[in-house]
């Protein structure tokens, strides 16, 4: 079997399709158009998020039987159609789901303490005790949306912290000794924080709005380490100036390309995008909650894993 390689993982994946009988081809530089005229010549894909796998690229893709996705979602996939064509969807959200709770607990961590305006006001010379006082996560109320592979990660790290766990899901029986199923309205009436773990579907794009927000009962903390889409940034910003939403931290934007690389150029600086790169109260991170060198190296054995489990 043929397995075309779109981006650039951890060497080990290749190192280990090889010695499993694969025949690896890399190509990390052609156009999306390039890849299509010679992707009838392969078994398998693997990706992160280099461009989307769309039904026109699928369809020249003839003998294709697996694709890789070098991550936890698949949105960048036309998953329906993948499947109906009889092609199996690979994905790895095993690989980065410890180093995502890590971050997101290190980011409520900072926000609770005022890390971040703390050390720039001493890069300017300031010494403010009482204006960086901060809180306790011990007592408060974290709500997760979404119960999978991140969200139980992160409800694991805060059984370290007298803090009481809720999580709200579409899909049934995912309560364990971690956190407890709630509704939705009883998550919105009673959390302190909000932490998002859910995939880009038609169900959570544009999620957390105006009327999302309002619906909580006190003023809250929100995190996203999912998708920025999950998001509409002008309510959040909304949201934050008349204290309904107490701080944020944000390791993925409304605003990403697709591939998750890059973000607008600077001149076209959205308004809301602005307030957030200026809060004191807001900590931004280039979408690496799960980026870490542990993490790499898990998500590319884990695809390894997969693809030896169905097709040797």
């Amino acid at each position: 079997m043929k397995i075309l390689h779109l981006d650039v993982n951890h060497p080990l994946l290749i190192q280990q399709l090889n010695e499993l009988g694969f025949i690896n081809h890399e190509d990390y530089s052609s156009s999306k158009n390039e890849i299509e005229s010679k992707i009838d010549a392969y078994d398998g894909i693997i990706i992160r998020s280099r461009f989307n796998l769309d039904r026109a690229f699928l369809d020249k893709a003839k003998n294709l039987k697996f694709i890789g996705r070098v991550g936890a979602g698949l949105e960048n996939i036309d998953r329906s159609y993948a499947e109906q064509k009889g092609i199996a969807l690979i994905a790895a959200p095993e690989g980065n789901r410890n180093a995502v709770a890590e971050h997101c607990l290190g980011m409520l961590l900072a926000l609770f303490n005022n890390l971040k305006k703390a050390d720039e006001d001493i890069g300017f010379g300031q010494w403010l005790r009482e204006e960086n006082r901060g809180i306790e996560l011990d007592g408060k109320t974290v709500g997760l949306v979404g119960y999978g592979n991140t969200g139980k990660a992160f409800a694991k790290k805060l059984k370290g912290f007298e803090v009481d766990v809720m999580f709200h899901d579409v899909l049934e029986g995912l309560e364990d000794q971690n956190a407890r199923h709630v509704s939705l309205d009883h998550l919105q009436k009673h959390a302190d924080v909000l932490s998002l773990h859910v995939p880009l579907t038609e169900l959570t794009l544009n999620m957390v709005d105006t009327a999302f927000i309002n619906a909580f009962q006190k003023p809250f903390w929100l995190l996203n380490s999912s998708r920025g889409k999950n998001v509409v940034t002008s309510d959040l910003v909304s949201a934050m100036k008349s204290g309904k939403i107490l701080g944020a931290g944000l390791d993925v934007l409304e605003y990403e390309s697709g591939s998750f690389e890059d973000l607008f150029s600077s001149e076209d600086i959205p308004e809301a995008f602005q307030y957030l790169i200026n809060a004191k109260h807001v900590i931004l991170t280039p979408h690496v909650a799960g980026w870490t060198k542990e993490s790499k190296v898990k998500l590319a054995q884990t695809i390894v894993n997969k693809i030896k489990a169905k097709f040797c």
